[in-house]
This record gives C-alpha cells, sequence and structure tokens, in this order.
C-alpha cells in the first residue's frame, strides 16, 4: 500500500456500514467535466474485470482479488497526470466515490458483467450491473458493454438484444455508451476472442449497428494487425483496450503508439496491463501510456 491509508480504509469500511446514502450523495455532488476537453483525447483506467470472475493477471490467478490493493493502484492511477477517468462496476465506482477520488475525473460503467468466465451460460451476456436510469440518476458519464458474439453459441442472441437495447436507452438520454466487440468460440471449454483483423472487423460491423440510434455510440477495440484496416471499418469514436499484463511492456506501448496516430482513435481505457505491470510501479506504467494519449504532457 502506497497511497491510501489504514485511516482510509476504516473510513470506507464505516461508510459502507453506517452511512450508505452518503455513496450516492459522495456520486452526485462531485466535481463533473466534460468528457471531451482540451486535445479531444481520453485516458480511462479499466477495473471492471472482477466482476466477471476475472481475477488473474498473466500468470498470478488471484491478482485483482485483494481489493485493498486494487483500490490503491486505482487511487495511484488516478492521481497521475493526464488520467480523464475510470472504467468499472458499480461496487468499485462506490468504493472510489466514497474516497473521494472521483472529482473531476469520467466515470464509464460496466453493465454486463453476467457472462461469468468460465461458465456454461457465459455467452448469455445481460446486463447485471449499471442501467442507464441508475448512471444517469448518479452522474455518471458514460457506459460501457462488452458484445461478444459466438455464432455457435445461442446465448448470443440473448446478449445482443440486451445490447441493443442498453444503445437505444443510452442514446434517447443522451449518454454516451462504448461497446466493446468480439468474435468468439469455445475452444477447449473456453471461450477465446478471435483477434484477427478480419474478425475484428466483422465484430465492428455487428456491433455498429445495436439499437435504434448510433448517434452517441463509441467503439473499445484491440490493438491488432492492420489497425489501419479496423480503423476503416467504424466512423465511431474508438478507444483502445489494453489486453492482459505479460506481453513486453515496450512492445506494447510501442504497438498503441502506433494505433493511437490513425484517424479515430480517441485514446486508450487499459486496466490490468498498467495497474499489475511487471516491476509494479503503477505510476510509471501509467504517466508513460498517458503521455502516448496525451502528446502535451
Amino acid at each position: 500500500m502506497q497511497f491510501l491509508t489504514a485511516d482510509d480504509f476504516a473510513s470506507l469500511r464505516e461508510i459502507r456500514a453506517a452511512r450508505p446514502q452518503s455513496i450516492t450523495t459522495a456520486l452526485t455532488a462531485r466535481r463533473r467535466r466534460e468528457v471531451l476537453r482540451g486535445d479531444g483525447r481520453l485516458f480511462i483506467v479499466a477495473a471492471d474485470h472482477p466482476a466477471r470472475g476475472a481475477l488473474a493477471v498473466g500468470k498470478n490467478p488471484t491478482a485483482m482479488a485483494d481489493r485493498y490493493e486494487l483500490l490503491d493502484r486505482l487511487a495511484t492511477a488516478l492521481s497521475r497526470p493526464g488520467v480523464d477517468g475510470v472504467l468499472g462496476t458499480p461496487d468499485i465506482i462506490d468504493d472510489l466515490a466514497a474516497l473521494g477520488l472521483l472529482d473531476d475525473k469520467i466515470i464509464v460503467g460496466s453493465m454486463n458483467r453476467g457472462g461469468l468466465r468460465g461458465a456454461s451460460f457465459e455467452m448469455d451476456d445481460r446486463m447485471t450491473a449499471y442501467d442507464v436510469p441508475t448512471m444517469v440518476a448518479a452522474g455518471i458519464d458514460f457506459a460501457k458493454t462488452l458484445v461478444r458474439v459466438d455464432l455457435a453459441d445461442p446465448g448470443t442472441v440473448s446478449t445482443l438484444k440486451a445490447m441493443a437495447d442498453a444503445v437505444t436507452q443510452a442514446s434517447a438520454v443522451k449518454l454516451p455508451i462504448m461497446l466493446e466487440p468480439f468474435l468468439s468460440n469455445r475452444v477447449d471449454g473456453r471461450v477465446v476472442n478471435d483477434l484477427s483483423t478480419d474478425a475484428v472487423i466483422l465484430s465492428i460491423a455487428i456491433a455498429s449497428g445495436l439499437g435504434a440510434s448510433s448517434a452517441n455510440t463509441w467503439m473499445k477495440l484491440p490493438v491488432v494487425d492492420d489497425m489501419e484496416r479496423v480503423m476503416a471499418a467504424t466512423t465511431m469514436p474508438t478507444l483502445l483496450l489494453g489486453g492482459d499484463s505479460g506481453v513486453d511492456p515496450d512492445e506494447t506501448f510501442a504497438a498503441w503508439e502506433d494505433a493511437l496516430s490513425l484517424p479515430g482513435v480517441r485514446g486508450l481505457t487499459v486496466g490490468r496491463t498498467l495497474l499489475y505491470p511487471p516491476d509494479d510501479d503503477v505510476a510509471a506504467a501509467v504517466d508513460i501510456a498517458a503521455g502516448l494519449v496525451h502528446t502535451d504532457l
């Protein structure tokens, strides 16, 4: 623990037990900002993995299991220049709000965490976290959904219907919504995302048509081969996702830098790669990524 103290966590536990209404107050009363400002680019730190039962980082299967350590790493990341906001499920966002860490930050609410990793129903990924009315009431700035499409799994159709409804609802209240599409399939019982260029392009085409209006839709896309072709597949503003830790950091940063130069790319949404870097220096990893997004830092 380096950023938050034992007293901070004691206060958080007391708020949750005795004054839970103050969490709602902290969210609605926080100092908000425009989603886009300055250079028009965004750097969002992601932390919605645990609610899907995805606690692993690299070879450590329980890296994200310690909530206090995760909050401390998030607090460190949010304190760094150029970090615009955080993506999380309600439990994470409520903790950060209670700790007073969300002033002047964009909050991205993660909506669908029902497709638990390894479950037989993993592809039936309906909304089990935020919904649009709750986000609007709490002053949350952005919505996010994962859209995995497995043509061999009937659960996909429930997911697509839920995503379409979410896009329609978000557009009706002018809430930006970020879709993270993949073509997926099961390999030895595990759901694996197809990261070939053609598969990513096809996933974009499917996700782009979801909902009654695309006016407020953004994309959250992986960095893959031939990103020029990928970005030619959409006119929607796009944030790049970071993927898992374990790849050579210099190689990862170089790939992000190249992709960030493409038309339509507005920034990064990265979680485990920066929160749990190989050398465990969260601040240094976040600073490098922030400099790639906001080149005037």
